[in-house]
């Protein structure tokens, strides 16, 4: 059986939302075969005993990852991405998960019928961790359109919804040593994966991320080190890029550096930012070019 797209979830500590994640896969209805592929990362909850009842479900449809020991989110992501066979992945981690039975049919057609278009993406409902409305979406446009890799290094890690993101996997079978200098990798990997083509955008909301879920790398990063020490990587990381890409974009990638580096400087004065999470709180700065 032929894998057009192979659905990588990384999951640790999900007891309460690995369910709602794994049925909005199942959800889907395509012309295509495609395979769910998930790392347990040794949960201490009960998220391998959910995963293993629809293993026993869905035999042919689900994948299981883990191993004896905690290997920690970098290393899961990419064990899950060395045992993916799609011609495509397609994101979406542990506590967040799909709304639109269509997302991947819709997103798929595209990119089939526009082999350049190297990156597809869409907008999304953000809830709280159970699932109530916050009012709030990601929706960097008012129109399906061509986003250009500018735009995905000026807005930062949420300006494509890590559970939005779908790309061709051979573009992430060697990744570049900057992309995994980073503690989160979603940011570098929106670049990289567009800069090779370009990005598309679907103006339809058809997933939905969870905020203030408990043990989240979000949720534990609220320190004024922790976020210091972000700020730091991200300017490594947007260094390597530049190098990486042949500075095609260094004109976004010493805008948004001067933006983190005035970020970092200012960031003990501002009290409103315990409010946000980390990636609001860069893209809080990005935003305010």
């Amino acid at each position: 059986m032929s894998i057009l797209v192979s659905i990588n979830c990384i999951t640790y500590n999900h007891e309460e939302y690995i369910a709602d994640a794994i049925e909005s896969f199942l959800m889907q209805k395509t012309d295509f075969n495609f395979k769910i592929v998930i790392g347990e990362d040794c949960s201490l909850d009960g998220t391998r005993k959910i995963i293993d009842d629809y293993i026993i479900k869905y035999p042919n449809k689900i994948k299981l990852i883990t191993s004896d020991e905690n290997v920690g989110a970098k290393e899961n992501s990419r064990r899950v991405h060395e045992n993916s066979n799609g011609k495509y992945i397609a994101l979406c981690e542990g506590d967040d998960y799909w709304t639109d039975p269509l997302k991947l049919q819709k997103q798929v057609t595209y990119m089939e019928n526009n082999p350049n278009c190297t990156l597809c993406f869409h907008s999304a409902d953000i809830v709280r961790a159970n699932k109530r409305k916050t009012g709030r979406i990601t929706r960097p446009y008012d129109k399906c359109t061509i986003c250009p890799t500018e735009d995905i290094i000026i807005g930062g890690g949420s300006f494509c919804p890590t559970q939005s993101l779908l790309y061709p996997k051979k573009l992430m079978d060697n990744p570049p040593e900057f992309l995994t200098s980073v503690s989160v990798g979603d940011y570098p990997l929106q670049m990289l994966v567009s800069s090779f083509g370009y990005a598309y955008y679907i103006d339809e909301i058809m997933s939905s991320y969870r905020s203030g879920v408990k043990g989240s790398w979000t949720e534990t990063s609220k320190t004024r080190e922790k976020t210091l020490k972000h700020c730091e990587e991200i300017i490594l990381m947007l260094d390597g890029f530049d190098k990486y890409s042949n500075y095609k974009f260094t004109n976004s990638v010493n805008k948004t550096k001067l933006q983190v580096k005035l970020y970092a400087k200012n960031y003990p004065s501002n009290a409103y930012i315990k409010l946000l999470n980390i990636k609001e709180r860069i893209r809080g700065f990005i935003y305010s070019i």
